[in-house]
């Protein structure tokens, strides 16, 4: 859409509707930010208030003209309303306005195709994209249509709107197949890490609340990241050391949006999926932003519809370098457990914070535990010693070893595993009362 032009963005206008219910009622602000992620030039902003919509331009027929008065004055390529369009409304404003319009969804479409960089997030994008396309396809090739008979026109009887349905339907099976497979990996490389009990910690929230800065500053990474809504689409895992804790899969993922089409969060279900199976949940969200309390409702609305809103989670207020005065914290509820962190991922600032935080959240599940071990097991201490799990040692009045050992269960379980031991068998025997 936007990426043929190659001098600059089009000169898109751009219509804003007031008064709609609250359900329905869009940010202009952030379909400002949304229209530059785009890469379209603003070339006017109309605000129309209209409390019921009309079906057939959605907006009232004075508007459109003062919309095509609009369109020609400023010489406009394309026309973006912050709503949803049907497909009609879109055609029938399409014939008044001469000229290409789209709606927020098909905004949001094209920033997924421009910001799509594996080979999975294109896929998802193009299905996205067909789903949105399959609803929308006219009879706008009549001179093909050949159920008319004659010459150059005899044929299967089959119209050509027929012909691209059914190619978009071919496609679309196809895209979905694969996106069946990349799931199908997804979930063994979940189980592998599982199987090794190896902790996963998904970034999420709201476009643009830093995810991807707060991840590249963790994980010393280079992944992109950038002052614009969906500058991050593709999920990327990368392995953290956490004190207490050891090793974790932090999950960087697409940031959500308020309305976000329901056609991309099925498209993005796989990568989703990764927030969906976390152990802890990161919830970044822009600590200076006015929408931020809206935009943490979304964000929870989102992961309701993954299954991913009853996951333990921890708030991370980021960006505190833009509000005066604030100094990095961590917020506890009645019971002690921290539940905020407030950071600046800029600065680096409060980062031990979080990560403090992150391995009290994790590190729920310690085991801590005074044992003896036998003279045979002599190996097993030594692995104790090895994972730097050994509080304290002493000798017991029968010769034996006493150790005070702390580990996370993980760790643990894994550790007696590897030496042939069941956990709870071996607590049964050797702990020490």
């Amino acid at each position: 859409m936007f990426f043929e032009r190659h001098e600059g963005g089009e000169r898109a206008i751009l219509v804003h509707l007031e008064g709609l219910d609250e359900q329905r009622q869009e940010d202009p602000q952030e379909f400002i930010e949304l229209v530059r992620s785009a890469g379209a030039e603003n070339a006017g902003f109309l605000t129309i208030s209209r409390h019921q919509p009309t079906p057939r331009f959605l907006i009232g027929s004075g508007k459109v003209d003062e919309l095509r008065a609009l369109v020609k004055a400023s010489e406009g390529e394309l026309v973006i309303f912050n709503h949803t369009l049907t497909p009609s409304q879109e055609r029938n404003l399409e014939r008044e306005l001469e000229c290409r319009v789209i709606d927020r969804t098909g905004l949001i479409l094209d920033i997924f195709a421009q910001r799509a960089r594996t080979h999975e997030g294109k896929l998802q994008v193009e299905l996205a994209q067909l789903d949105h396309l399959s609803t929308r396809l006219v009879r706008g090739w009549t001179h093909l249509e050949r159920q008319k008979g004659g010459i150059g026109l005899r044929g299967p009887g089959e119209t050509q709107l027929e012909t691209d349905r059914r190619l978009l339907r071919v496609r679309i099976k196809q895209i979905t197949k694969r996106l069946e497979k990349v799931r199908s990996q997804r979930d063994q490389a979940r189980r592998a890490r599982r199987r090794a009990e190896i902790p996963v910690v998904s970034l999420v929230g709201y476009t643009n609340a830093g995810k991807s800065t707060l991840f590249n500053t963790l994980t010393v990474s280079e992944v992109y990241a950038a002052d614009q809504l969906f500058a991050t689409l593709d999920p990327t895992l990368r392995r953290i050391d956490l004190a207490d804790i050891g090793p974790v899969i932090l999950a960087d993922t697409v940031g959500f949006i308020r309305h976000l089409p329901h056609k991309l969060v099925e498209a993005f279900r796989a990568t989703l999926e990764e927030s969906s199976q976390a152990d802890l949940l990161l919830h970044v969200i822009d600590a200076a932003d006015e929408e931020r309390e809206s935009n943490v409702d979304q964000v929870h609305h989102v992961l309701g519809e993954i299954g991913a809103l009853e996951l333990p989670m921890l708030e991370v207020y980021n960006k505190i370098d833009l509000i005066d005065g604030f100094e990095p914290q961590i917020q506890r509820d009645e019971d002690g457990v921290a539940v905020r962190v407030w950071i600046s991922a800029q600065q680096g600032r409060g980062l031990d914070l979080l990560a403090q935080a992150i391995a009290e959240r994790l590190g729920d599940d310690i085991v801590q535990e005074r044992i003896q071990l036998d003279y045979a097991e002599a190996r097993l201490r030594a692995q104790f010693y090895a994972a730097g799990a050994v509080l304290g040692e002493q000798i017991g009045e029968d010769g034996r070893q006493q150790l005070e050992v702390r580990l996370q269960r993980s760790d643990f379980n894994r550790l007696l595993k590897r030496e042939g031991w069941q956990p709870e068998q071996f607590l049964q025997q050797h702990t020490l009362q």
